[in-house]
This record gives structure tokens, C-alpha cells and sequence, in this order.
């Protein structure tokens, strides 16, 4: 137990018992090929409970007629740029406060140092959309090192949060994000493109974790549009 908390420090739930599991499964590795006698010391009650698989959060979905409505209501240019790019390219909050006119490419967005550890990966956002970004760019007099958002993440986050009240609903970036997967989604987009060309995910379980689940009147709705 003293290895296990001592390795998992200041992590998530998840990450805890991601690592306890490997731990757990080298144990048993162990047993079942060379050391039968030996017990797995993971199977306490204690540290069972210590590490335990943390409950699934059911992300919030919000709706394209809501998304719209915020954007258009976002009088601020920058601001809206900025919401646009988080729900309809999935950007992420920091890869769009990182953003540097050089990173405009002719109908991608480049992104440097991604989470990803990879050296960079290419962002796709509508036309129109780049089109505003790169006259939001032209009308600022940015040169090609400076980021074209220059606020923090903090402000951010207040800015998103506050575009969020102007429709009365709790609105974080994270959001933003998984609006443009879900929405891609329910549109028939494969859920390859989805997972590799817009949320940019390595594996297609974690594209799964971010796709709300549809509810009776969504439902409804598809099949009458199937069927009707």
C-alpha cells in the first residue's frame, strides 16, 4: 500500500487505479507462471477500496440550436472566434490559446506540441470560419510568433463560462469540445473521423467516453426521421 500511495501521489482516480491494475496484473502474471505460493499483496479489501474504479461522469450534451444561439449572441469578436474554434473544430481550450498566425495553414490549423506527445497534429475547422480568423489576424497587425488570443487561461475560462449565461446554462470549454464530437456524430460522420480528425484521439475508446447518451426525445426523433 506504501509503493501504491507513494506512486499515485496528487494523481486522479483513474490514473490510481490504472496503476494499481498494472501492479495487480504483474502479481498475477508472477503466480500463474513461476511463483504459485506467492499471494498478490493488490487484493486487500483495503486497497481494493483505495483504488478503485472511479464512477463514470455523464458529460453534459448541449444541443446545436444552443450552441448557435451563444455564438451569435457573443458580440465580441474575439471572443466568438474563440468559442467557434472549441465547437466546431473541438479545439481544445489551451491549443486555442496557443494559437500563432503562423499556425494558419491554407484550410487547416496547425497545432504545436500537442497533448498528445506527438511533435504536431492538424486542426479542421470550416472555411468560413478560418476565413474570420485570419481577418481577426490582418485587423490586430499580429506578426507570425505572437499568439492570436494573448489572454489567460483563467480569463478564459471566465469568458466561455460567461457566454454560457447568456442561454442560462453552465457552459465549460471541455463543452465546446465534446458538442463538436457529439454533434458530428448524430450527423452520420464515422466515428473514425470523429476520433481521428476531430478529437484528435489516439484510441477509439476515449472518443466513446465523450459521446453523451441519446435520451428518449432525441431518439424519437431520429426514427421519425428515418422511418416517418
Amino acid at each position: 500500500m506504501a509503493f501504491l500511495l507513494s506512486l499515485t501521489k496528487n494523481n486522479k482516480q483513474a490514473t490510481k487505479r490504472n496503476r494499481y491494475s498494472v501492479l495487480s496484473s504483474f502479481y498475477n502474471f508472477s503466480i500463474n507462471n513461476a511463483l504459485p505460493a506467492l499471494m498478490n499483496p493488490c487484493n486487500t479489501a483495503v486497497i481494493k477500496k483505495i483504488f478503485k474504479r472511479p464512477q463514470t461522469i455523464q458529460w453534459q450534451i448541449i444541443d446545436k440550436e444552443t450552441i448557435d444561439e451563444i455564438i451569435f449572441r457573443t458580440m465580441n469578436i474575439r471572443n466568438r472566434i474563440m468559442l467557434e474554434l472549441m465547437a466546431r473544430g473541438g479545439m481544445r481550450i489551451g491549443e486555442v490559446l496557443n494559437l500563432k498566425p503562423a499556425d494558419i495553414q491554407e484550410r487547416t490549423l496547425a497545432v504545436q506540441n500537442p497533448k498528445s506527445g506527438r511533435v504536431g497534429e492538424t486542426v479542421y475547422v470550416p472555411r468560413k470560419l478560418l476565413l474570420r480568423l485570419n481577418d481577426y489576424v490582418r485587423a490586430n497587425n499580429y506578426n507570425s510568433s505572437e499568439r492570436i488570443f494573448p489572454i489567460s487561461y483563467v480569463a478564459a475560462w471566465s469568458m466561455v463560462k460567461k457566454a454560457g449565461k447568456l442561454v442560462d446554462i453552465e457552459l465549460r470549454p471541455h463543452d465546446l469540445r465534446r458538442h463538436a464530437a457529439t454533434y458530428a456524430s448524430r450527423s452520420g460522420t464515422p466515428i473514425e473521423i470523429v476520433s481521428k480528425v476531430i478529437l484528435r484521439h489516439a484510441d477509439l475508446s476515449t472518443t466513446q467516453k465523450y459521446l453523451g447518451k441519446v435520451n428518449d426525445s432525441e431518439a424519437i426523433r431520429w426514427i421519425e426521421t428515418l422511418y416517418g
